[in-house]
């Protein structure tokens, strides 16, 4: 059930932490693998590491022109398009009366615009007992310290899968939405706390969470296949929150 073999595969910011971590898993359940990132350097590493099964489309979500290119070479390589995860996200923790006009429109134009774009561009590739997986966050509905402006770029992502449930239902598209909590991955270095702070800052973050520990890429990897595989067949229009409990709290 949870085999992907032949099954092609995009997934957005597949070039580190929770991207990579799917990328590494879904190849090998045998799928096809294409991810994207920013970074060439890094899309080359995790292509050699993963191997030929799998390939890199350099390019920023936020550059709509990227999201064409991205359905066009799958068109031309492939054919076709069985899952697509978008997965590439930002995050910069910062007070409201602190958040400037160009950092509030660098998160909503990846994770919000990249999203929706990325969708509308690849849609036409997705047939039936396809499926879509939006990664969103567990902070789009628990109120943590300064992410507001995050988690209402995030919070429009179970609005876009809802919608896209219904709107693709014809096609026999699934879609779903992946909310990680805290994951021990490089982006938690990039969260704009002082390097100083940020081992007591994880420290916190983990003693909010039931489970006593900050999340695995790999944990959120094998939700991700779940929504992807077989096994999650008649899993439509849900959250599914991976945060060891911390929702809760």
């Amino acid at each position: 059930m949870r085999n992907l073999s032949d099954k092609v595969v995009v997934i957005t910011g597949g070039n580190s932490g929770i991207g990579k971590a799917a990328a590494q898993l879904f190849a090998k359940e045998g799928a096809q693998v294409v991810i994207t990132g920013r970074r060439q350097d890094a899309l080359d590493s995790v292509v050699k590491e993963i191997g030929s099964n799998t390939i890199g489309i350099c390019g920023d979500v936020a550059d709509i022109s990227h999201h064409n290119a991205v359905a066009d070479e799958v068109q031309r390589k492939f054919g076709r398009l069985d899952v697509y995860m978008a997965n590439a996200g930002y995050i910069h923790l910062t007070s409201t009366d602190a958040v400037s006009v160009e950092e509030y429109d660098r998160h909503f134009a990846i994770n919000t615009r990249g999203v929706f774009f990325g969708v509308q561009a690849i849609a036409p590739l997705l047939g039936a007992g396809s499926n879509i997986i939006l990664t969103s966050s567990m902070a789009a509905t628990k109120v943590l310290d300064n992410h507001a402006v995050y988690a209402g770029s995030k919070a429009a992502i179970a609005a876009f899968a809802r919608n896209w449930a219904l709107e693709f239902k014809a096609q026999g598209i699934r879609v779903n939405v992946l909310s990680p909590g805290p994951i021990e991955t490089p982006i938690l270095s990039k969260l704009g706390v002082a390097e100083t702070e940020q081992p007591r800052f994880l420290e916190m973050m983990a003693g909010m969470i039931p489970a006593g520990r900050l999340g695995r890429a790999e944990e959120v990897a094998e939700a991700a296949l779940f929504l992807a595989s077989a096994s999650g067949s008649f899993v439509n229009g849900v959250e599914l929150i991976v945060d060891g409990g911390m929702a809760l709290t």
